[in-house]
């Protein structure tokens, strides 16, 4: 029996199965199971052969990646953000390759790539949707677009972007695993625990080969949530859905959708500036300045951080050997608790901070 086959008749076979609290432990096997199948059906295989485009270098402070149906309007909208010259036509698939494209907004320089659009499948191969999903797995934000008429395809294309491992809006769960030669499995929680028992842990963990680790719990995870640290190869992406062509509906319909999203017409620029924030508040971007130690900082010149982002992270994006070479750093601005503090190197920086990097003699 093949992969497909067999994901097949476990999927039947848990669709056919009743939820209920009696069924729990066999469900939860069923998607360990899957699960499994999954990562298999997903890993990339060594062919040596080109990705006809999709071999996209990641460039800029940040990369967004447009998702959604062919002919939806993702070329289109792309020359609207970038001015790129991305082919547009009013039939599916005009984009077969990979696009990029530059959008500069507040300082930062952030690639937007114009992929193909995705098809019902695209998990498993279907119209090069391995391809597709694959380049969103890499993105710092994944933004989802919609024709106005058929909102109602956005939790296909959520369930085709989960079915390769993303998970969107989501923090990674709070459980941690370290395998063990000996001793079996020593399970510990820092909360109370009403999603998952001991029994279901241990027949997960048997499913993927595990009978010595130890696993600790620091939120009520799900039994989702505990096979995809098992799985491993999850990627948490944060995600803006944007609905083109607003401007063929009226507002009550607009109203009447039970989703947040951003609203455009990518053909008449309409909503393109509100579109612009809405990327650069999702990727939750900052603007911090250096300073040299004995000048004045370059404000016109920041260097754009995530929100979040220390000394350390300032110093990696600086120079390879600045971490190393650290001795303290000194900060004016809003994580400073007073002009010129002198701080470590795991400080964390905030919008508008100015810091010098002092460095060892010798």
């Amino acid at each position: 029996m093949g992969l497909e086959e067999k994901l097949k008749e476990l999927e039947d076979e848990m669709a056919r199965t009743q939820k209920n609290k009696a069924t729990e432990h066999h469900i939860g096997l069923l998607k360990a199971k899957i699960a499994k199948l999954k990562r298999e059906q997903i890993a990339p295989k060594k062919s040596g052969v080109k990705t006809g485009g999709f071999d996209v270098k990641k460039s800029g402070d940040a990369t967004v990646v447009f998702i959604g149906l062919p002919s939806v309007g993702k070329s289109t909208l792309l020359n609207a953000l970038t001015g790129a010259k991305s082919k547009t036509a009013s039939y599916a698939f005009t984009t077969l390759t990979c696009i990029p494209g530059v959008m500069d907004y507040n300082g930062a320089k952030i690639q937007l790539l114009d992929l193909p659009g995705i098809i019902v499948g695209a998990a498993e191969g279907k119209g090069r949707g391995k391809e597709v999903l694959a380049v969103a797995r890499n993105a710092d934000l994944v933004l989802i677009l919609l024709d106005v008429f058929q909102p109602g395809i956005l939790l296909k294309i959520k369930e085709e972007l989960g079915g390769l491992g993303i998970r969107l809006d989501e923090d990674p769960p709070k459980i941690y695993m370290s395998k063990k030669l000996r001793g079996g499995v020593e399970i510990n929680s820092t909360v109370k625990m009403t999603k998952l028992n001991e029994k279901m842990i241990l027949g997960v963990l048997n499913e993927y080969g595990i009978h010595n680790a130890g696993v600790v719990f620091r939120e009520d995870a799900t039994v989702d949530q505990f096979i995809d640290v098992l799985v491993g190869n999850r990627k948490y992406n944060r995600s803006l859905v944007v609905l083109n062509k607003v401007d063929m509906v009226s507002k009550e319909y607009l109203k009447s959708l039970p989703f947040k999203f951003v609203a455009i017409s990518a053909e008449k620029g309409q909503g393109i500036d509100e579109l612009k924030t809405a990327i650069f508040d999702g990727l939750r971007m900052m603007r911090v300045y250096t300073k040299p130690r004995t000048e004045e900082a370059d404000l016109k010149e920041p260097m754009m951080m995530r929100t979040g982002a220390t000394i350390a992270d300032a110093c990696a994006r600086l120079h390879r050997d600045l971490a190393r070479d650290f001795k303290y750093a000194l900060i004016w601005g809003k994580s400073a608790k007073f002009p010129g503090q002198k701080v470590g190197i795991s400080h964390v920086l905030q919008e508008g901070d100015v810091f010098s990097i002092i460095k060892k003699q010798g």
